[in-house]
C-alpha cells in the first residue's frame, strides 16, 4: 500500500493520471455514482459491504469494481482467473482502494475542501482521450468514450472531484520532502557493504513419505489447501479457415467489364506529354511579366528570381491534366503551349500569377485495348476477388444471424472444421495440448468472451483469409475434483508433510550452527542426501545490478546481524534454507558518488510514502470505516460462480 500511495499522489493530477484515465475511472466509479450517496445509518444491509463516514459501497459496485481490476491484472497474465485473482487476495485489494478513496474525499470535505466545475471541466479537457482530430477536446468523442467503458458523466466528474481532492490533502506532503544529508549518506553506504557466509537448502522432498495418505487424510489436506491447485479457464475451439479458393470461380472480368475499364479511363491510355518545368510564383501580373522581360534579355530565370527575392521551383514529368489539377485550366493551357526551352506566357491560379522555363517534353505513347487488356485484367480480378471474399463474408456472418451452425456454414464452404485441444486464454495448450493455431490466435481475446454455440467470423489479420469459429467446450476455472488431481495433491502432501520434517532438521542444523559446527557439518549430520551449501560473497551494489528479482534467501542474508544464522522457507513446500552470514566488510565511497544522491531521493520519496500512508489511515479512523465481512464473503461467492 506504500508504494500505492507514494505513485498516487506525487503527481499533478494525483490518481487520475497515475492509474490512467478509464482505468482508474473503471476501478472506482462504482464509489463515484452520486445517487448512492448519503447516510445509510450502519453496514448491517445485506446491500453494502461498507459505510465510509456517510458513504456505502454496496455490493453490486464491490463487485463490478473487482471485475474491472482482474481485467486490468489479465493484461499482464491473461489466463489468470477470478478465483485465482480472489486466492491472491485481490478483493480484499479493491474493497480498501474503494474505501481509501472514499475516506480521502469525505475527510477532505469536513475540513472545507472543495472543487468547483470549472476546475472539473479543465481537467476533463486535459484528457487525452477525450481529444478529436484536430487535437482539441471534443464532446462527442467524451461521450462515446463514456459510453464505450458504460459510464455516465456524473460518474466521471464525481471520480474526478475525488482524485482532486485527495491531490489536495495529500500532495503537500510530498513538496519540498528532503532526507537529511548524512543520514542518506550512511544509508548509501550500504550499497559498499559486502557479505560473505552461506547458504543451505534442505530439501522437502529429501523427507517426504514415501507412501500414500489414506483417503481421509487426503481429502483433508485438499479441503485446506484447495486454492493451490485452481486451474485457469479452458476453451475448446472449433474452426474452419477460407480464402480466395472459396471464390476463385466467379472473379474473372468478362471482355465487356475490360473494356469499359478501359473506355473509362481512357485517358490513361491514350497518347499524352510529359512535360517539366522551372517555375516561379509572382504576386500580380505585372512582377511576372517584368521578371519574362529580364529573361528576354537574356538573364537566365533563377537569377532574374534572386534578384527579386524569389525562388524558383521545379516541376517534374507531369501530364497536363495532372497540372491543371495542381494549378488551374489557364496555367496548364500557357505550359504546354510553349516549346522545349521557352518561357511560358504568365498565367494566373489560386497563388498568383505563374511563369515557367520548359525543360524537357516527352511523349508516352498510348496504348491500344488489346495492349492494355493484361493489366486491365489483372486489375480487376484483384478488385473481384476482394469484393467477392468480402461479400461472402457478409453472407456467413448473416446464416450466423440467422441461426446458421458452423458445422451448416463449413459445409456450404466444402470446409472440413478442424478443432483445437483445450486452450488457455494466452493461446497455449492446456495440459500438453498444442497451442492455437495461428490463424486463430488473433480470435483468441473474442473467444474467450463469448458464449458456447455462438460461432463468429473475422478476418485473419494482414491476409486475405477468413476464419470462422465458435466455441464448444469451456471449462471453467475451479479446482478440479480431488479423483481427477489425485496424484497432483498426493505430491503436494508429501511435500507439505516433507516441509514439516525439514524445518524441524533446519532447526537442528540451526542448533549446531550455534554451537561452532560449519555449515556442511551440521548439514552432514542430517544423513540425508542433502546438497552442499553455496558460499555467498557479494555486495548490495552487485547484487543492485542484477536484472531479475533478488531471490528471498539472499534479501533475508542483507538483513541480518553478523555471525548470525536464520532460517526461511521456500515457495510451494520446496524446502527450507539455512543462511549463515559468517562477517560484513564495509566499502568505501567517493565524496561525489552520484549512490549518494540517488540514496537521498530514495529515501524522501519513502518518507513521503509513510507520510501519506499514515494521513490515510487517520482519515479512515476520523471518518469511521464499517465493513460487513459477511456481504464481502457474499460478493466473494458470486464471482466464483456461487449462489
Amino acid at each position: 500500500m506504500l508504494q500505492l500511495f507514494r505513485s498516487i499522489f506525487k503527481t499533478k493530477l494525483g490518481v487520475l493520471l497515475t492509474l490512467g484515465f478509464l482505468g482508474l475511472i473503471a476501478l472506482a466509479f462504482a464509489t463515484a455514482d452520486v445517487a448512492n450517496t448519503g447516510s445509510f445509518g450502519g453496514v448491517a444491509g445485506a446491500d453494502r459491504v461498507a459505510v465510509v463516514g456517510k458513504e456505502r459501497i454496496s455490493t453490486a459496485e464491490l463487485s463490478r469494481a473487482a471485475t474491472q481490476a482482474l481485467e486490468r491484472a489479465r493484461q499482464q497474465d491473461p489466463t489468470l482467473s477470478m478465483p485465482a485473482f480472489l486466492a491472491q487476495g485481490g478483493l480484499d485489494d479493491v474493497l480498501n482502494q474503494l474505501i481509501d478513496r472514499l475516506a480521502i474525499a469525505e475527510y477532505a470535505r469536513r475540513e472545507g475542501f472543495t472543487t468547483g466545475d470549472n476546475l472539473i471541466n479543465s481537467e476533463i479537457r486535459k484528457i487525452g482521450a477525450f481529444r478529436g482530430p484536430d487535437g482539441n477536446f471534443s464532446a462527442d468523442v467524451y461521450k462515446n468514450a463514456l459510453a464505450a467503458q458504460g459510464l455516465s458523466d456524473a460518474m466521471v466528474r464525481s471520480d474526478l472531484e475525488k482524485g482532486l481532492l485527495a491531490q489536495l490533502v495529500l500532495e503537500p506532503a510530498s513538496i519540498a520532502m528532503a532526507y537529511p544529508k548524512a543520514a542518506a549518506d550512511r544509508y548509501a553506504m550500504l550499497f559498499k557493504e559486502r557479505r560473505i557466509g552461506s547458504i543451505g537448502f534442505i530439501p522437502s522432498a529429501a523427507f517426504a513419505p514415501a507412501g500414500e495418505p489414506d483417503q481421509a487424510t487426503l481429502e483433508r489436506f485438499y479441503q485446506s489447501a484447495r486454492s493451490r491447485f485452481i486451474r485457469p479457464e479452458r476453451r475448446v475451439i472449433r474452426y474452419a479457415i477460407f480464402g480466395p479458393e472459396a471464390v476463385e470461380g466467379r472473379i474473372a472480368p468478362t471482355p465487356a467489364a475490360i473494356a469499359a475499364r478501359y473506355e473509362r479511363d481512357k485517358a490513361q491510355y491514350s497518347a499524352r506529354e510529359e512535360r517539366s518545368f522551372t517555375q516561379l510564383i509572382l504576386p500580380t501580373q505585372q512582377a511576372a511579366e517584368a521578371i519574362r522581360q529580364r529573361v528576354a534579355g537574356g538573364t537566365s530565370l533563377e537569377a532574374a528570381a534572386t534578384a527579386a527575392g524569389l525562388r524558383v521551383s521545379p516541376l517534374a514529368a507531369l501530364d497536363r491534366a495532372t497540372l491543371s489539377s495542381q494549378t488551374s485550366q489557364a496555367v496548364a493551357a500557357a505550359y504546354f503551349a510553349g516549346a522545349k526551352g521557352a518561357l511560358t506566357a504568365s498565367a494566373r491560379s489560386s497563388l498568383g500569377w505563374h511563369i515557367a522555363r520548359v525543360d524537357e517534353v516527352t511523349a508516352k505513347g498510348g496504348q491500344t485495348l488489346a495492349q492494355a487488356t493484361p493489366a486491365i485484367a489483372e486489375a480487376l480480378t484483384k478488385e473481384n476477388r476482394a469484393k467477392a471474399l468480402a461479400d461472402l463474408a457478409a453472407q456467413v456472418e448473416q446464416q450466423f444471424d440467422e441461426g446458421g451452425t458452423l458445422p451448416d456454414v463449413a459445409a456450404t464452404l466444402k470446409l472440413t472444421p478442424q478443432t483445437t485441444g483445450p486452450l488457455l486464454a494466452d493461446g497455449r495448450g492446456y495440459d500438453g495440448a498444442p497451442p492455437a493455431p495461428a490463424a486463430i490466435a488473433p480470435a483468441l481475446s473474442t473467444a474467450f468472451q463469448m458464449e458456447e454455440s455462438a460461432p463468429q467470423i473475422g478476418q485473419v489479420p494482414q491476409s486475405d483469409q477468413f476464419v470462422i469459429y465458435e466455441v464448444t467446450r469451456i471449462t471453467p476455472s475451479a479446482a478440479p475434483p480431488l479423483a481427477e488431481i489425485r496424484g497432483d495433491v498426493v505430491t503436494a502432501w508429501k511435500l507439505a508433510e516433507g516441509a514439516k520434517a525439514a524445518k524441524a532438521a533446519a532447526d537442528r542444523v540451526l542448533a549446531r550452527l550455534g554451537k561452532g559446527a560449519t555449515l556442511a557439518a551440521a548439514l552432514a549430520q542430517e544423513n540425508k542426501p542433502l546438497p552442499a551449501p553455496d558460499a555467498a560473497n557479494i555486495s548490495r551494489e552487485e547484487l543492485a545490478t542484477r536484472r531479475e528479482r533478488v531471490p528471498p534467501q539472499l534479501a533475508l542474508f542483507f538483513s541480518m546481524a553478523q555471525g548470525t544464522a536464520k532460517t526461511l522457507e521456500s515457495a510451494g513446500n520446496t524446502g527450507w534454507f539455512v543462511i549463515d552470514l559468517d562477517r560484513i566488510e564495509l566499502g568505501q565511497m567517493a565524496p561525489n558518488d552520484p549512490l549518494a544522491q540517488q540514496a537521498r531521493q530514495e529515501l524522501a520519496n519513502a518518507m513521503t510514502g509513510e507520510l501519506n500512508q499514515q494521513a490515510v489511515a487517520a482519515m479512515r479512523k476520523t471518518v469511521g470505516v464499517e465493513i460487513n465481512r459477511a456481504a464481502v464473503d457474499a460478493v466473494r461467492k458470486q464471482l466464483t460462480g456461487g449462489n
